[in-house]
């Protein structure tokens, strides 16, 4: 079944005809006219044979669950006893198959305890048309002999709203017409209480346009943000999926309606025929528009999926036309509802291929929400260095949780498993220590590793179980705590994260020792021998983690040249530096400090912020001098132990950039569908994603300030810079907490221009 869409949601037309005659639906008042021909009420036949069509794609896809959506006309004309039928039929098919989600869309006229009473026993939820307060819903929907229709929704809505029934009141659609008051619409909606309104663009195309009485390209997005204001100085009282898309698209997650957004579409239609059509909307571009040429009784939903008007919504960016691509809103509005595009004339002939009859207004909505939002959706560790370091903490604990489910099974791994549990129950004093051993950034590194392993099908449980027993007992040790802390040390040796590397071997044994704080260091007990060692150095068989000191108001940073799980940057570790080395290093890292204070304070300040653990790499300076993040946790940085004072400065100012980036990208989305858009690079010779333009230009411009400063600065250096931000500031990829990185960005160029 490769290739092909899955169906996840059916709409079934129960019922062909309609009691009101509304001026605005597109089932009788636009180009398509098929109804006129259909049976007026879905036979047994069609429910029986769509139910069983259903069922087999859902086994065939293995799909958790399918909606069915009873629709029409009106879908309430069908009367109970064929309703209950439908229930029936449905729930049988799929049991033991999928879960069934039953829901029906009505105007709510015929609606009575009747029918919610059989809507309870299978929980058939209830969505009603209303398009808010008498002036505005009596605008187009009336019966045909003029009489308003409002009264009665409204007493369907308050029964509906009453329990037994409240549960099964899913919410409100609202056609949009700009004639209405946008605040007196959203008024009596959100009086009604919904569990979700739906504001809908009334269907129309090129050929087709809607009304504009103003005659502005634009007066639907201006309504629509009057409602949104009015929407969001109420304390936004109920979800409006309209709104609730835009946010989730703006902040890089995933369109939540078919109107908007790239997402394919998963939906079929069942006419009361049994004949299968593609999405009912299109209708209202011209006759047979959304026919297939399929029904249920003769072939498959998947063959449904494999027709091209089905696969021509399943494309994403590539279906939308050579305009919308270029859009910096495409990923928010998605080229608008399909229908929306269809135009008999233009560049590119008849179809659909064309920009939204509504472009304008969607582009002015999609700005105006975000211009309203930005603020409020931006990731908080954007700007907040305590959020971000936050973040990364929950991100390595919820990693070490996945790892124990892959590893609860295996005995070793659940004592140690244990231990560490005891030392997080341990009081304030555990607690820290435990906060200490986790957000050492190699932690992050094995965990990544040991989870790649189980997934792959090669967990090493024992390995994993004594590098988190390493861990408990380094808590233990840290924390001075009255716990035990049992240690199995392979070759002689046994790692202690952040503390060092403990002997208690020779090469090449294997064993188990128990370690416990003492007041002057710690101790190890391996059978009847007990070993006093640490904190510090002084033991031919402790070596611990040596460190640096920025400057007198700094934390110390770790000199980690220990940790087995150190090997993760793009170039080896060097091995255990000899004394001498260590406090050589110690003085070019002092002099490379200090340069950037003196030449680049703002970005060094940065640089230091969240520093934890420097690793010495092997060889001297690549050219550009480039400092390396790894696959590690936040807080580390690997600097080549052979570069002279200069290089060592550029590389640990470039290094954390790099590692900055990396931990915003971790735990915010700064960027969708990345690799969707190819863009130019001045520093490259072909089109890059951007999330290596972003990662360049992140660098770069703290590389321009350093050479600025130090006269080493290339002519044009800014100038790229400036055009690779010109070509963020328009790229669609970019979430809302992307934009406000790229807007950091253009400040700190101009602050290196001044």
């Amino acid at each position: 079944m490769t290739g092909l869409i899955a169906f996840r949601e059916i709409v079934l037309k129960v019922h062909s005809r309609c009691d009101l005659a509304c001026d605005h639906c597109y089932v009788y008042e636009h180009a398509d006219q098929s109804w006129r021909a259909r049976p007026k009420v879905i036979s047994p036949g069609v429910i029986s044979r769509t139910a069983s069509r259903l069922a087999e794609h859902a086994r065939d896809h293995a799909l958790p669950s399918v909606t069915v959506i009873l629709h029409g006309g009106e879908p309430l004309l069908a009367g109970t006893a064929r309703l209950r039928l439908v229930c029936e039929e449905f729930t049988r098919a799929l049991a033991g198959t999928a879960a069934l989600d039953l829901r029906i869309h009505t105007n709510g006229l015929q609606l009575s305890s009747r029918y919610l009473d059989l809507f309870a026993e299978y929980g058939v939820r209830v969505g009603i048309s209303l398009d808010g307060d008498r002036a505005a819903n009596d605008r187009h929907r009336r019966f045909a002999d003029g009489r308003t229709s409002h009264p009665l929704v409204l007493a369907a809505v308050d029964l509906l709203r009453s329990e037994p029934y409240r549960r099964l009141y899913q919410g409100l659609l609202c056609t949009v017409d700009v004639a209405n008051d946008p605040v007196a619409v959203l008024d009596a909606l959100v009086e009604l209480e919904p569990p979700r309104v739906d504001f809908l663009l009334p269907h129309a195309t090129w050929a087709t346009p809607p009304a504009r009485p103003d005659g502005a390209p634009d007066a639907y997005a201006r309504w629509l943000l009057r409602v949104f204001d009015h929407w969001d100085r109420l304390g936004r009282p109920v979800p409006v999926r309209l709104f609730e898309s835009l946010r989730s698209t703006l902040r890089g997650g995933p369109s939540l309606t078919e109107s908007l957004g790239l997402a394919p579409t998963d939906l079929v239609v069942v006419e009361t025929d049994g004949s299968l059509e593609q999405v009912d909307s299109l209708k209202s571009a011209y006759e047979g528009a959304a026919a297939t040429g399929f029904n249920v009784f003769d072939h498959s939903l998947d063959e449904v999926a494999a027709h091209p008007g089905v696969r021509a919504r399943q494309l994403g960016l590539a279906g939308v036309s050579d305009t919308c691509r270029r859009c910096p809103v495409v990923r928010s509005c998605g080229g608008g509802l399909y229908t929306h595009r269809y135009r008999e004339d233009g560049p590119t002939g008849p179809g659909f291929d064309h920009p939204s009859v509504y472009c304008s207004d969607l582009r002015e909505l999609v700005d105006g929400v975000e211009g309203r939002t930005a603020a409020r959706e931006a990731a908080p560790e954007l700007a907040d260095p305590a959020a971000l370091a936050r973040s990364q903490a929950e991100l390595t604990r919820v990693l070490l949780a996945r790892l124990h489910e892959d590893l609860a099974a295996d005995p070793e791994w659940l004592r140690a498993w244990e231990s560490l549990s005891g030392v997080e129950a341990a009081g304030e004093a555990g607690a820290d220590a435990l906060d200490a051993v986790l957000d050492h950034p190699f932690t992050r590194t094995w965990v990544l590793a040991a989870l790649d392993t189980a997934r792959d099908g090669r967990p090493d449980g024992p390995g994993a179980a004594r590098r988190l027993a390493a861990l408990s007992a380094a808590a233990v040790l840290r924390g001075g705590l009255a716990l035990p802390a049992e240690v199995a040390y392979r070759d002689g040796e046994v790692y202690l994260p952040t503390l060092g590397l403990l002997r208690l071997g020779e090469p090449g044994t294997d064993g188990r020792a128990a370690l416990r704080a003492t007041d002057e260091g710690y101790a190890a007990r391996d059978g009847r021998a007990e070993h006093r060692f640490g904190p510090a150095a002084g033991d031919a068989r402790w070596f611990p983690v040596r460190t640096w000191s920025p400057g007198p108001d700094a934390a110390p940073v770790a000199l980690e040249d220990l940790d087995p799980h150190r090997n993760c940057f793009a170039r080896p570790p060097r091995l255990r530096l000899g004394a001498g080395e260590a406090d050589a290093w110690r003085s070019r890292l002092g002099a490379a400090w200090a340069l950037l204070h003196r030449t680049v304070p703002g970005f060094a300040r940065a640089a230091g912020a969240g520093l934890s653990t420097l690793t010495p790499l092997a060889g001297g300076p690549r050219a550009g001098g480039w400092g390396e993040a790894g696959r590690h946790g936040p807080g580390a940085l690997g600097v080549p132990y052979g570069a002279g004072v200069r290089e060592t400065a550029l590389a640990l100012l470039t290094g954390r950039r790099r590692a900055r980036l990396r931990e915003l990208t971790e735990v915010a989305d700064l960027y969708a569908l990345d690799g969707a858009w190819q863009h130019p690079s001045p520093w490259r010779e072909r089109p890059v994603p951007v999330s290596r333009l972003l990662a360049d230009v992140h660098e770069r411009v703290a590389v321009e300030a350093y050479r600025r400063a130090t006269a080493t600065h290339e002519p044009d250096g800014a100038d790229r810079i400036q055009r690779a931000l010109e070509r963020l500031a328009g790229a669609a990829e970019l979430t809302v907490t992307g934009k406000r990185l790229v807007e950091e960005l253009h400040w700190e160029l101009k602050a290196v221009d001044a």
